[in-house]
């Protein structure tokens, strides 16, 4: 299987997908949906997330795997450390490789139920992204990958810090990073200035994700850990009660801000999609960036 960082860099704008595993066979039926609407547009590579405590490990192993075998795409995995003991790593990483995968995107995780809680480590398990990116890397020919946050990761007192930590990452062996969900380009562009700054050049993707609904806005809003910027709740709090108006307003202002990035000199975008299709593939065939289907 190619690696994450041979796919990005192609000399041509590319997208990559996220999924999370299904929890029953309705939500499994809809992604597999998801993912052959999506196989045909080329993305780069897509990554199937990870629940804490191994709460969707067996699910994430399968469906990664399965995408590895059955279908034409780069699969990446996500771990996590969070209540996991090394023993617990070492069988995961080894599922992994059997599985034929060899992109992980190493993240130390949340804490279970409240994200904002305090972090404890698994008395037997890690405390820090950098060891869990250094052990994967040990145990196998894995293209490693680390998240990154343009809004400072929840537990960095400041920019130092947090640059500090990421390029501690960089030199346990990741080869590329994913950032936390934003909508706002200027805190990327900061971001990415400041770890350049520090002598560190590794591929930087933004994480972003189409709102569609008003309920995605929430939704988005939680998962970057930043209000939505006022400019882009100023074009979508009118549209409220206009579903149609609302997603068309919300594929624009993702467009624009994916176009932004690459004109910033982004190689990959990576799309959140909740396992589903249409929004994505609106925002990629805009912006010229999907494989033609056929070809």
């Amino acid at each position: 299987m190619a690696t994450v960082t041979e796919r990005i860099q192609r000399g041509v704008p590319t997208f990559s997908v996220e999924f999370f595993p299904p929890k029953n066979d309705e939500g499994e039926a809809t992604l597999w949906r998801t993912i052959r609407d999506l196989e045909p547009l080329d993305p780069a590579f897509v990554s199937v997330t990870y629940g804490a405590g191994g709460s969707s490990r067996d699910r994430t192993i399968r469906t990664t795997g399965r995408i590895a075998t059955d279908t034409t795409l780069t699969a990446m995995a996500h771990l996590t450390a969070v209540d996991a003991s090394l023993e617990d790593l070492r069988q995961v990483i080894g599922s992994y490789l059997a599985a034929g995968i060899s992109n992980v995107l190493a993240i130390r995780g949340d804490p279970p139920g409240d994200k904002d809680a305090d972090w404890v480590p698994h008395p037997a398990g890690l405390s820090y992204t950098e060891e869990l990116v250094h052990m994967v890397r040990r145990l196998g020919d894995f293209c490693v990958g680390v998240a990154a946050f343009p809004y400072l990761h929840p537990r960095s007192v400041d920019e130092d810090t947090d640059t500090r930590y990421f390029i501690q990452k960089v030199k346990a062996g990741a080869e590329f990073a994913i950032t936390q969900m934003f909508y706002d380009a200027d805190q990327f562009l900061r971001m990415r200035d400041r770890i350049a700054a520090a002598g560190c050049e590794i591929p930087i993707m933004p994480g972003l994700m189409p709102v569609t609904t008003p309920r995605s806005a929430e939704r988005g809003a939680d998962f970057s850990g930043a209000p939505l910027p006022a400019a882009m709740l100023e074009r979508l709090e009118p549209l409220a009660e206009d579903a149609t108006g609302y997603r068309e307003a919300g594929i624009d202002l993702c467009v624009e801000l994916s176009q932004r990035m690459f004109d910033e000199g982004v190689e990959n975008i990576h799309y959140i999609s909740m396992n589903r299709s249409p929004a994505v593939v609106d925002v990629v065939q805009r912006l010229g960036i999907a494989a033609r289907p056929g070809s």
